[in-house]
C-alpha cells in the first residue's frame, strides 16, 4: 500500500436558524457511533448507533446496529434491548451481535437476506469478547460460567467479599456456528483470565492473551498462550516479565504478532510490535512506531505488514508496520480524528468512525490503496446549532518546551474583544485532547460554553499522548511541577492573545483534570470558579484506597513510604490554606478507580475553612457519569458553576 494522506470527506454540516443555541440538551442528541465491520465482499457495512433514553423512569443508553448496503443506511436491529458486536459471517450470509434481550448477553445472528434474529448461545454466566472460526464453523468467546452458590447467597444477604479471592476469571469457550444452541466447550482456562484471542487462519487454534485476574492492577503481567481447539491443549507462548498482549496471526499462518512492552512496565515506557515466526518460535522486534503504544488493527491479506493505530498530537495516524522494512503511514487525517475499528477480510477497506471538531461522529469505510473515504453512516446528520471555532494553538512553556493544545472560541467571536476563559484539563495523565467533536456529551460541553460566550482552552501538557514517549514521561516525580506551568503558560498565552478576560476565568477537570484543578487552585488564586470531577486531591491516601496503585508508583517513584515528602508535596489537600476559588466537585460512588474519599478529604477541608464549595454524588456511578441523566447533570452543574462564580 503506498503513503496516503487522508483528505476529510464530511457531508457539509447544515445549521438551524441563526439564534439558536448549543445546550446541554442538545448535546444529549449527539449519538455515538462505533465498531464499523465491512463485509468480506465490501458491499456491505455494520456499525452501532448509541442514543441516550431519557424518559419517565428511563435513565439508560440504547445501541442498535446499522446497515449501509446499495449505498443506503439502515437500522438493522430494535427493541428496547441493545445489539452490539456486529461482525459478519465468513459465507456473508449472516451478521452476528451479542445483545442481553434473553436476560444474559448471549451471541445473535440475523441472515442479511432478510428474517429474524436467532440465538446461538444459552449462556447464563458472564460473556466477554467472540470471533469467528475462519472456516465459519465456530465460535469462540470468553466468558465465566453462572455461579449459582454467589446469586443464592446474594439473595440470603451472606454475600461477603474477600478481598482478592475467587476472582470472577474469564476462560476461554468454543461452540458451534451451527444455527443450533450447541452447548460451549471450554477449551482454555486455568489460574488466569482471557483477555484478547484470535484463530489461527486453519481453524486449529487460538492464541489468547491472560493475566492472573481481571483486575486492571495486574494487566501489565499479562502474557499469551495458544490452545490446540480440538484437544484443548495449551502452550505458552509468550511469558516474560514483559507484558505481551495483542496476538495476530498472519493470514498465512507463518507469523503470530503481538506488542510488547519493556521488561519493566510501566505507563511511560514504549511497547513494540514483535513477530515471532511459528515455525522456528524465533521472535523480533519490527519497526518502532513514533508513540510507541501501537494498537494492532489488523494485517493485510498479504501478509507482508500489519496495521497499527496510535494518536498523533490533535490528530490520528494508521501506520503500516511491514515484515521487513520502516514503518510507514498508511492513512493520517488532515484535520480530525478517526478510529479504525476493523479490516475487510482481504484487507482492503477498514471500518472507521470519523470525527472533527466541528463534525460529529459517523461511520466510514475507507479504502486502504488509496486512503480516500466514504461515509456510510447518518447518525448525526440532523440541523445543528452553530459552534464556536476550534484552532490548534502552540505556545511555550516556562521552561521553554514546546506545548500545543486547543482554543474553541465563542460563538460569534469579535476578533479584539476578550471572554471569559473555561480551562478544561484532561484525564490520564497519559492522556490528549484531540480534534474530536465538541458537541459530544461527558463531563463537560465545549460547544456548551461557546454557545454561552467561552472561550474554552484545552492543553496537552507534558505527560500527554500523541507527543513521543520523551514528553510522555516528562512528568515523572513532577505531578503538579511542569504540568502545571505547561498549562499556566497556555492561559497566559491566550491571554497575550487579547481572546481571554484574566479576571473572569474557571478550571475544571476530571480524573487526573480533576487532580489537576485541585492542585492548581492550591498554587495560584487567578480563576474565580473551579469544579474537581472525580479528582485526586490526597495522592498518599490515593494509592492504598484505589484499584490501581502502582500506576502512582510509576509516576512518583515508589510507594508512599519511599518517597513520602514527595507524595505529600504534590498533594493539593497539602497546601489547602491558600484556596480561596469557589469550588465544585463532583464524584461518583461506585468509584474504585479514584475513590470519592478523594472529593470528601478536599470538600471537608474547604468547608472547614469557609472557602464556597459544593459537592455532588452520583449513586451508582463509576469512574465516569454513564446513566444519561446524570451525564446531563453533570454537564449542566459545570455550566452553572461557573457562570454564578466566574462570569
Amino acid at each position: 500500500m503506498r503513503n496516503a494522506v487522508a483528505l476529510l470527506a464530511f457531508a457539509p454540516v447544515v445549521w438551524a436558524q441563526a439564534d439558536a443555541l448549543w445546550t446541554v440538551e442538545t448535546s444529549m442528541k449527539v449519538q455515538k457511533v462505533a465498531e464499523v465491520a465491512p463485509s468480506a465482499d465490501r458491499r456491505i457495512a455494520a456499525w452501532t448507533q448509541t442514543k441516550a433514553v431519557i424518559e419517565n423512569e428511563k435513565s439508560e443508553n440504547l445501541t442498535h446496529i446499522y446497515l449501509w448496503r446499495g449505498g443506503k443506511a439502515t437500522q438493522l436491529t430494535r427493541g428496547e434491548k441493545s445489539a452490539q458486536d456486529p461482525s459478519f459471517t465468513p459465507d456473508g450470509k449472516w451478521l452476528l451481535f451479542t445483545s442481553d434481550r434473553s436476560g444474559k448477553k448471549n451471541l445473535f445472528r440475523i441472515p442479511l437476506d432478510g428474517g429474524e434474529a436467532e440465538m446461538l448461545t444459552d449462556w447464563k454466566g458472564a460473556m466477554g469478547a467472540y470471533r469467528v472460526s475462519p472456516d465459519g464453523k465456530w465460535i469462540a468467546f470468553a466468558g465465566a460460567e453462572a455461579d449459582s452458590e454467589s446469586e443464592k447467597a446474594v439473595k440470603e444477604k451472606r454475600d461477603v467479599k474477600v478481598v482478592d479471592e475467587n476472582p470472577r476469571n474469564h476462560a476461554l469457550w468454543v461452540t458451534a456456528l451451527s444455527g443450533e444452541r450447541a452447548k460451549a466447550r471450554k477449551i482454555g482456562s486455568g489460574s488466569f483470565h482471557v483477555g484478547e484471542f484470535h484463530w489461527s487462519p486453519d481453524s486449529r487454534r487460538i492464541a489468547f492473551q491472560h493475566q492472573p485476574t481481571p483486575d486492571f492492577e495486574v494487566s501489565r503481567k499479562a502474557d499469551l498462550s495458544e490452545v490446540e481447539v480440538e484437544s484443548g491443549t495449551v502452550k505458552a507462548i509468550a511469558a516474560t516479565a514483559a507484558t505481551e498482549a495483542q496476538p495476530r496471526y498472519s493470514p498465512d499462518g507463518r507469523y503470530l504478532a503481538f506488542v510488547r512492552s519493556a521488561q519493566k512496565p510501566a505507563l511511560a515506557t514504549g511497547s513494540r510490535l514483535v513477530l515471532m515466526d511459528r515455525a522456528s518460535g524465533k521472535v523480533r522486534e519490527l519497526g518502532v512506531t513514533p508513540e510507541e503504544q501501537p494498537q494492532v488493527v489488523d494485517w493485510a491479506a498479504d501478509s507482508s505488514r500489519i496495521y497499527v493505530q496510535e494518536p498523533l498530537r490533535t490528530r490520528s495516524v494508521v501506520y503500516a508496520v511491514p515484515v521487513d522494512g520502516p514503518v510507514v503511514v498508511a492513512y493520517q487525517t488532515q484535520r480530525g480524528v478517526a478510529r479504525v475499528t476493523g479490516l475487510s477480510r482481504d484487507g482492503k477497506w477498514a471500518g472507521a468512525v470519523a470525527e472533527s471538531a466541528s463534525d460529529a461522529p459517523e461511520a466510514f469505510l475507507i479504502d486502504m490503496s488509496s486512503a480516500q473515504r466514504k461515509r456510510v453512516s447518518e447518525a448525526n446528520q440532523w440541523p445543528m446549532p452553530k459552534l464556536g471555532e476550534t484552532r490548534v494553538v502552540t505556545w511555550k512553556s516556562k521552561d521553554g518546551k514546546p506545548v500545543e493544545g486547543l482554543i474553541t472560541l465563542p460563538v460569534n467571536y469579535e476578533a479584539g474583544k476578550r471572554y471569559p476563559l473555561a480551562l478544561i484539563i484532561h484525564g490520564g495523565p497519559a492522556g490528549v485532547y484531540a480534534e474530536s467533536f465538541i458537541g459530544a456529551s461527558g463531563a463537560t460541553s465545549v460547544a456548551t460554553f461557546a454557545a454561552k460566550g467561552y472561550a474554552v482552552l484545552r492543553s496537552n501538557p507534558r505527560g500527554s499522548v500523541g507527543y513521543g514517549r520523551a514528553f510522555r514521561a516528562s512528568n515523572y516525580k513532577d505531578w503538579g511541577g511542569g504540568d502545571f506551568q505547561d498549562i499556566m503558560s497556555g492561559v497566559d498565552y491566550v491571554i497575550a492573545q487579547g481572546i481571554a478576560d484574566a479576571d473572569h476565568m474557571a478550571v475544571m477537570g476530571w480524573s487526573y483534570g480533576g487532580y489537576m484543578t485541585a492542585w492548581t487552585i492550591s498554587q495560584t488564586q487567578r480563576f474565580k470558579a473551579a469544579i474537581v470531577g472525580a479528582g485526586i486531591t490526597n495522592v498518599w491516601s490515593m494509592w492504598g484506597t484505589n484499584d490501581i496503585p502502582s500506576v502512582l508508583d510509576d509516576y512518583f517513584g515508589g510507594s508512599p513510604w519511599d518517597e513520602p515528602e514527595l507524595y505529600m508535596k504534590r498533594s493539593g489537600l497539602f497546601h489547602v490554606k491558600q484556596v480561596t476559588t469557589p469550588t465544585l466537585f463532583l464524584h461518583g460512588e461506585a468509584d474504585f478507580r479514584v475513590p470519592v474519599g478523594q472529593a470528601y478529604e478536599y470538600y471537608h477541608a474547604l468547608k472547614r475553612r469557609g472557602v464556597t464549595t459544593k459537592m455532588v454524588v452520583y449513586p451508582r456511578t463509576p469512574h465516569g457519569p454513564q446513566e444519561p441523566k446524570f451525564v446531563q447533570d453533570v454537564m449542566q452543574r459545570h455550566l452553572d458553576w461557573v457562570e454564578q462564580y466566574a462570569r
